[in-house]
């Protein structure tokens, strides 16, 4: 669409738009379209629905643009941006549910959320204290080439501040890696040959055979912990 295709469409809803308001939306990095060869902007549906979040925020709550564009960045990480009266966004309840005995499906699920350091903070409910001893024993760690964390180091750090009620330390957690190192190690070993297929599909079921193989350690592993307790 060009710009006043889109006035068009925002109109019904927001009649005090205006193509002035819309560049400086743009001028101030809120929607970002794209550019023909000759310069003319090009709206795409979600740069509407971006625009439609802009004014509504800005309407019906009375936002800064600073803070709308937190909003904005929230939702281009994955997250959910925060209640209004909030400081910082939550964690869809999807990416956090408990899953029990893994299913296969478990270890291929992935999650686009990305958290700043102070999110996890936050989210997790840990001290900066806790969640450094957490990174030296080799529990949490940044995405690889970035300075955000995912949902993995968000419930090792949630893990870690309840068994911190118990007693646990750090420090103790680290056998719990290790152990984890090892099971990673076996799975890798025996998937290994159907990486180096040579047909297409070889990837795939390699990629198949880590999470039954993974789902499978998991349910060993905790049944072999309950009995033992159970033993005691």
């Amino acid at each position: 669409m060009n710009i006043g295709q889109v006035l068009e469409q925002l109109r019904g809803d927001f009649p005090g738009v205006t193509i002035p308001k819309i560049r400086f939306l743009e001028d101030k990095g809120l929607i970002k379209p794209e550019r023909t060869p000759a310069g003319y902007r090009k709206f795409s549906a979600d740069d509407v629905e971006r625009l439609r979040y802009v004014l509504r925020m800005q309407r019906d709550h009375y936002l800064p643009l600073k803070v709308i564009g937190e909003h904005l960045d929230a939702i281009d990480r994955g997250l959910e941006p925060p209640p209004i009266e909030g400081v910082v966004p939550t964690v869809p309840q999807v990416a956090l549910a408990a899953d029990g005995m893994p299913s296969p499906e478990s270890f291929s699920r992935t999650s686009d959320v990305r958290l700043s350091r102070m999110e996890l903070l936050k989210i997790a409910e840990v001290s900066d204290e806790l969640l450094t001893q957490l990174e030296q024993f080799g529990l949490i760690a940044p995405r690889t080439g970035t300075r955000h964390y995912d949902t993995d180091a968000l419930v090792v750090a949630q893990t870690a501040r309840e068994l911190a009620d118990f007693g646990f330390e750090p420090r103790h957690l680290r056998a719990f890696k290790t152990a984890a190192d090892r099971e990673v190690g076996l799975v890798e070993q025996v998937v290994a040959p159907l990486e180096r297929g040579r047909d297409a599909a070889a990837r795939g079921r390699a990629a198949d055979a880590v999470s039954e193989i993974a789902s499978l350690s998991v349910r060993l592993h905790a049944t072999l912990v309950k009995t033992g307790l159970r033993r005691r």
